[in-house]
């Protein structure tokens, strides 16, 4: 490994760690979702109004899909709100992840405040027709 990636894998470990600490000391609300299921995929949208591309992480560990998204607080905090309902917080939410997810062919992309994710369904779990012989 060159010294550019050991240097670029560090840095990589202190923004998770920034993430580890916030999720610790910061308020956070479950994103509002929806799961679609398809013969071949299931597709996650999760709300997150007020996050910016780059404060979204999205990981699988240990049988669970992990969804965080941060808010910058001190601008949300300046507006002047008339009528406020939202609650006022990072996003994040855990889901349990069967086999039935092929966890190496995931898709993510991120549009107007909505995460999409795509996610394939195991071979095993496609429907298959069985001709007879």
């Amino acid at each position: 490994m060159t010294t550019e990636n050991k240097e670029m894998v560090k840095v990589e470990e202190k923004k998770f760690n920034e993430w580890d600490e916030a999720l610790k000391n910061e308020t956070w609300v479950p994103p509002l979702v929806d799961i679609i299921e398809s013969e071949d995929n299931y597709l996650l949208i999760a709300d997150m109004p007020g996050v910016e591309r780059n404060n979204i992480k999205i990981k699988i560990e240990d049988e669970y899909l992990i969804l965080m998204g941060r808010i910058d607080y001190d601008k949300m905090k300046n507006q002047s709100y008339v009528l406020k309902e939202k609650s006022l917080g990072n996003f994040y939410r855990k889901f349990k992840i069967s086999d039935s997810v092929d966890d190496r062919d995931v898709e993510a992309k991120y549009e107007n405040g909505q995460l999409m994710l795509r996610l394939a369904k195991s071979e095993r779990m496609k429907t298959k027709i069985i001709s007879i012989d």
